[in-house]
């Protein structure tokens, strides 16, 4: 057994945790999570630090090229712990949940620019002193280094929230394929341990969004699309014929489809 196959099956405790709590609760976490951060920022409890600053490292390339960590990473994924003892068509069918998931991101995403946009006006300053006219969209606005005030729902609430719900429900494979694969690749144990590392990284910089950006209420409306996301395909579509379906949950030698 290789070294990196050993970690992956040291880690088989919190997968369990994973797969039998985890999935259960983490939705009403974020919403926890979220409603604590906003009531921390509110009262002024939490000191600027290194991640209140939208520089920082994680925020610039991790977070704003979420989708591409995403999809560089469950694509390869879950090709590979889709196809033991299953056939081309069900990988296939399972891999078009990406292109459900990107369309609902997309969509989302689009339309919180678009509130913003329609809900905005453009000042001359951050002081907001004085309106300017002209301008209709956000992106005109701070092109012509000016300032605009929009309804900003918080597409990093949205975007953390939504892609660590799907990560977490891809991997439920994994646990069965430890327990019973001891041939796994080297690249699926790698990329196991990369979706771990990056739901780490989106649930920590979801909290630092909590705690030090946009009002209570636009990051309840971004982590509620968040989890309707989720909740819309996994809990709803999938459980139906016509869709991508499930991730499996079990290994059956005998499935061919």
């Amino acid at each position: 057994m290789s070294a990196l196959s050993g970690v992956v099956k040291n880690s088989l405790p919190f997968l369990v945790f994973n797969v039998t709590i985890g999935r259960k609760y983490l939705p009403w976490f974020f919403f926890a999570l979220s409603f604590g951060g906003s009531l921390l920022k509110e009262l002024s409890v939490v000191p600027s630090s290194y991640f209140s600053s939208s520089g920082n490292v994680l925020n610039v390339y991790f977070v704003k090229v979420s989708w591409g960590w995403n999809l560089v990473l469950l694509l390869p994924f879950i090709l590979l712990s889709n196809s033991y003892d299953r056939s081309f068509i069900f990988v296939c069918k399972r891999l078009t949940c990406l292109v459900v998931a990107t369309a609902i991101w997309y969509s989302c995403t689009e339309t919180f620019f678009y509130i913003e946009d329609v809900t905005g006006v453009c000042y001359k300053s951050d002081k907001m002193a004085e309106i300017l006219e002209g301008f209709n969209t956000k992106a005109e606005c701070r092109n012509a280094g000016h300032f605009w005030d929009g309804f900003d729902i918080s597409g990093h609430s949205f975007i953390l929230s939504y892609s660590t719900l799907l990560i977490v429900e891809e991997m439920v494979p994994m646990l069965y394929l430890v327990q019973h694969y001891q041939n796994r690749t080297t690249v699926l144990d790698a990329l196991y341990l990369a979706l771990n590392a990056i739901a780490i990284i989106w649930v920590w910089m979801f909290a630092c969004t909590s705690v030090y950006f946009h009002n209570t209420f636009q990051k309840f409306l971004g982590t509620l699309f968040g989890v309707l996301g989720w909740y819309m395909t996994y809990k709803v579509w999938y459980m139906n014929p016509f869709s991508p379906g499930l991730p499996p949950r079990q290994i059956d030698r005998k499935q061919h489809d």
